[in-house]
């Protein structure tokens, strides 16, 4: 905390915040010793004098104590010692010197304290969803802003057009969306890598309202954000194995381009299975799709038809609507893949296979990185 020179003696004490705690003594027989001295001789306060007052306000400000009695005190000071002789208008210049340095040692502390705070924000967020904290030290420290690890949170995370910080006005309004519905109920709201952050319980009806409150105030304070939610996990590394979920959740949707403002691992869980041995399916991407590489412009406009195809639910009209072709177009299309590939589109077991390597292909990013190519 920041810290300045001259003491205040002490005599009578300030009320802290409603709690009935006596706030910082206040030296009123020097206060109204200096107007007595400023209404003889016209002089202005003294650096001393000015010092003594911001003291009196950062300590106010650092035991948590209002302003208002502090500077209530003053000005009813300045009524019972007001000088019987001498300039009113010098008196008044006094009380406005003292007054404003009381103000600016209370602001100045409140500043130095934001600013800690934040700092210790930042680093309590840091060391949550990097999991590189003792977790001993890191379940105290979560107390602080509000979480408890004793049951179970999910993370949902929110990438918007921009990158967000700490304090950006983005961030602020969808906290206190949340703060305004659900008061401090184990919530975190918070930034990290650009992308906006929801921690919350994940075992109660009122965390999975959260979770979906945040999603929809994150994407109406984002112009239309895509929101990813992990799954439920207990304890200190469960919450960086949600966060992680999400985050996976959040590239696997810009890859294969999922439809939704919200996607939840528990519902894409098949998406992990297929990805977790990346040499199968790079393997099964180049055995099955590989050959429409021969076809005239390559295997994108084939390997398009057949994405739009899946989606389409294997409806041949919706398929070709999508891809603003006609019927007969789409048809031969599909009778192409067929010959190239010899697995029928239309066949439900060659189809899982075709619909398989498909989602493999978008995910390696095939043909373009070559990902399932050798």
């Amino acid at each position: 905390m920041t810290t300045t020179t001259g003491t205040p003696p002490p005599v009578e004490r300030i009320e802290g915040p409603g709690d009935g705690a006596a706030g910082p003594r206040l030296d009123l027989d020097d206060y109204a010793r200096a107007l007595a001295e400023v209404a003889a001789t016209g002089r202005r306060l003294t650096r001393e004098e000015l010092t003594a007052r911001r003291v009196l306000g950062e300590l106010a400000a650092e035991g948590g104590h209002p302003i208002r009695p502090l500077i209530a005190a003053h000005l009813a000071a300045t009524r019972t010692h007001w000088p019987a002789a001498g300039s009113p208008d010098r008196v008044l210049a006094a009380v406005e010197q003292a007054v404003d340095a009381v103000a600016e040692g209370y602001e100045r502390a409140q500043r130095v304290a934001v600013r800690q705070e934040a700092a210790a924000r930042r680093e309590f967020v840091d060391d949550l969803l990097y999991g590189r904290s003792d977790v001993g030290r890191l379940a105290a420290r979560a107390e602080r802003f509000g979480l408890r690890f004793s049951s179970a949170h999910a993370v949902a995370v929110a990438a918007g057009p921009t990158a967000y910080e700490e304090g950006d006005a983005v961030p602020r309004r969808v906290e206190q969306a949340l703060l305004a519905r659900f008061g401090n109920r184990s919530v975190l709201v918070t930034t990290k890598e650009g992308l906006l952050v929801c921690v919350a319980p994940g075992d109660r009806d009122d965390g999975e309202g959260v979770l979906t409150h945040f999603a929809k105030q994150a994407y109406a304070a984002t112009g239309g954000s895509r929101v990813a939610v992990g799954r439920p996990k207990q304890g200190v590394g469960g919450v960086v194995h949600s966060y992680e979920e999400a985050l996976n959740v959040l590239d696997l949707a810009e890859r294969l381009d999922l439809e939704g403002p919200v996607l939840r691992a528990a519902d894409l869980l098949v998406f992990p299975v297929l990805t977790r041995d990346r040499q199968a399916m790079t393997e099964l991407v180049h055995h099955t799709l590989g050959p429409l590489e021969q076809a005239r412009g390559g295997a994108g406009p084939l390997l398009e038809t057949l994405t739009a195809y899946f989606d389409a639910g294997c409806v041949t009209a919706e398929a070709a609507r999508r891809l603003s072709l006609s019927v007969r177009a789409l048809t031969y299309r599909l009778a192409r893949i067929h010959r190239l590939t010899g697995a029928d589109p239309a066949d439900p077991v060659q189809r899982y296979t075709l619909q398989t390597a498909v989602i493999g292909a978008r995910l390696l990013d095939w043909p373009r990185r070559g990902g399932g190519a050798r």
